[in-house]
């Protein structure tokens, strides 16, 4: 069913696969006995300062195309990641792009205010529009596409973290890749750890894992943005829904696994946890987890090692948001 995958509409934005590399360095620094630590680095993607989403932008701007628009119309967070690359993949793809951003974190610090993705979201040259806390982003999203078709243009609308069904297919595809690597690296990963914001990352990997035959129950996500009972219904609706795409029977709910340890006060507030992890991973390996989807995923695989509830191989999808770090220069303290 996997092999269905070719029969959507599609626009290639990013060289794949994406490289898996082991993190001997934080496996040293924990003195892990009987697991082991990989990375899928998704965060290597060239376009718009690279990440996950774009697995997903790849289908959702090939159905825009294949419909003709000519204009994608988002929504996120005033740092949103999905907003972003939505921006750069638009400038790739020739498509205009508009941003139905809401203040959702409570800041008013320039970093937060204007660095960060903001200050990309222009560079990319998308118009954007400010919606004040509690605004509905994805009704006034329909609303400027009512406003653009009169204008005599052809928008394409799609919620927050292009998280649709066909957006989930991004990562129905990402799940077949990270089985051929499996493959061919002979590896075998008894959990594969994602963070949870708009469901879409889970939900297609449990989907792609399903429609493989395979086991959905590998894919762990820690929730960042829903509590956790409305985080499982969310993942669980999306995946059966994008299952249903891939031509596959409906999943159970116990296919869903997610955390709720590591959200925190809110979405987007930052944890000592999240902190600490994003400084485990730079000092010992170089590399740079954004502070709030892999950072606060990663604190959770952290302690998982450490209480002993992971064994074997983990994988943990690194999934960018870098240019988030910079909206959060208070925090770090310097």
């Amino acid at each position: 069913m996997i092999n269905r995958l070719d029969s959507f509409a599609r626009t290639r934005l990013f060289d794949a696969p994406t490289p898996i590399q082991r993190l001997e360095r934080v496996e040293a620094a924990l003195g892990l006995s009987g697991a082991r630590l990989f990375v899928k680095r998704d965060d290597l993607m060239g376009l718009g300062g690279g990440g996950n989403k774009l697995r997903k932008l790849e289908f959702l701007l090939g159905a825009a195309i294949d419909q003709g628009c000519d204009t994608f119309v988002t929504t996120g967070a005033r740092q949103s990641n999905h907003a972003r690359l939505s921006a750069a993949a638009a400038a790739r793809t020739g498509l205009a792009a508009e941003l139905m951003l809401t203040d959702t974190v409570p800041r008013e610090d320039p970093a937060y205010l204007y660095n960060g993705n903001q200050l990309l979201d222009g560079l990319f040259g998308a118009k954007v529009h400010h919606l004040p806390r509690g605004t509905d982003a994805l009704a006034a999203a329909h609303d400027r596409a009512g406003q653009l078709r009169a204008e005599g243009r052809k928008p394409y609308v799609v919620g927050a973290g292009g998280s649709s069904p066909v957006g989930a297919l991004g990562y129905a595809s990402c799940a077949a890749e990270i089985r051929a690597q499996e493959a061919e690296l002979g590896l075998s990963f008894g959990t594969i750890v994602v963070a949870n914001g708009s469901h879409g990352t889970h939900a297609g990997l449990a989907a792609g894992m399903a429609a493989a035959g395979d086991d959905p129950r590998r894919v762990l996500s820690f929730t960042v943005l829903a509590e956790l009972a409305e985080a499982e219904r969310g993942t669980l609706a999306l995946a059966k829904a994008t299952l249903a795409l891939l031509g596959g029977e409906a999943l159970d709910a116990d296919a869903i696994r997610i955390d709720g340890s590591q959200r925190g006060e809110a979405y987007g507030i930052p944890t000592e946890a999240m902190l600490a992890a994003v400084r485990l991973m730079a000092r010992r390996e170089g590399l740079l987890i954004d502070p709030v989807y892999s950072g606060k995923a990663f604190a959770g695989v952290l302690a998982g090692l450490a209480e002993g509830r992971f064994t074997g191989d983990v994988l943990f999808v690194m999934t960018g948001g870098t240019p988030g770090l910079y909206a959060y220069q208070p925090a770090f303290g310097g």
